[in-house]
């Protein structure tokens, strides 16, 4: 008798691969869109909080308040091991590395339509990549 469910998402990209009532569990692999010099919008929840766990590889989560004209941004590189939540109506979004595998936890069916984006100008992506190159690089 085997009770015991076992997962292995090798493909890259997003994959919600367990999705149960309320809830659901996706793994982000690696893929070119997620790599800073590629990444050209945020995006955000209305209804849930995502959480993210390192798996392996490099990748730094960017938030942002925006206000007008103005975005304020936050990011952090992620330590294996480390639950990370990004908050319901934040915006967001994460730069990966060659390689990196990310687990994300939300509320189930986040990915059929709860998410709105924000597309960002040439001088914001600009200022976000610096951001995220010197959190990939520190003391650089």
């Amino acid at each position: 008798m085997k009770l015991i469910e076992q997962y292995h998402i090798g493909d890259k990209g997003y994959h919600p691969f367990l999705i149960r009532d309320g809830w659901q569990v996706a793994q982000l692999n690696y893929m070119p869109e997620q790599e800073i010099g590629n990444i050209k919008k945020l995006d955000i929840h209305h209804l849930t909080d995502e959480v993210f766990i390192l798996l392996k590889g490099k990748a730094v989560l960017i938030t942002a308040k925006i206000e007008g004209d103005e975005i304020e941004y936050d990011v952090e590189l992620m330590q294996p091991n480390i639950t990370y939540n990004i908050p319901v109506e934040t915006w967001h979004n994460i730069a990966m590395d060659v390689d990196c595998e990310v687990i994300i936890v939300e509320k189930s069916n986040t990915h059929e339509g709860d998410f709105d984006f924000f597309d960002l100008s040439i001088e914001k992506r600009m200022e976000m990549k610096e951001l995220v190159e010197n959190a990939f690089n520190p003391g650089n």
